[in-house]
């Protein structure tokens, strides 16, 4: 996740702002807002400043995921060769639900707010889809879970890669 979060920094930086590269990595599936602060600690962006833009980045599409995901996918599939894509990504993301399925609310929490490799929004927005769990349930679990996430990163990002890089 390192070498993505640096080669987009990198690439973006010379195009638009600090603030706009780590928006934009908080909004891309695998990197969200774990990829953004630690852009932002890279980028010398403050914690205060690089917070409420590395959330709302990453907040931004998972209404779309909760309400949309069933519907698009079921028409890629259609689209025939989109079938197997679709296909993987709903195996690769119900590998990971069992404590979704187990705790609902509290594990979807955890399962954003604990970040690690493979879990996050994007993913726990897709499983919550799938599992066909309330929407607004669904979103506030997301929603503290990424807070979760936020002060594990913050922490991890600036108090520890911060002081290794500066």
């Amino acid at each position: 996740m390192e070498a993505l979060v640096q080669w987009f920094s990198d690439n973006l930086s010379s195009f638009i702002s600090p603030e706009g590269v780590i928006f934009i990595i908080s909004m891309i599936p695998i990197l969200e807002l774990r990829g953004g602060l630690l852009a932002a600690s890279l980028l010398k962006v403050s914690a205060s400043r690089a917070i409420p833009i590395c959330i709302i980045g990453n907040i931004i599409p998972i209404p779309f995921i909760l309400l949309f995901i069933r519907q698009i996918f079921r028409w890629m599939k259609k689209a025939g060769i989109l079938r197997g894509f679709v296909e993987a990504l709903e195996r690769r993301a119900m590998k990971k639900s069992d404590s979704i399925k187990k705790y609902e609310f509290l594990g979807l929490m955890l399962f954003v707010g604990i970040p690690l490799p493979g879990t996050g929004a994007w993913t726990g927005s897709l499983i919550a889809s799938l599992l066909e769990i309330d929407v607004k349930k669904s979103s506030i679990a997301i929603f503290l879970g990424l807070i979760m996430a936020t002060v594990i990163m913050y922490v991890v990002s600036y108090q520890v890669v911060g002081n290794l890089v500066h």
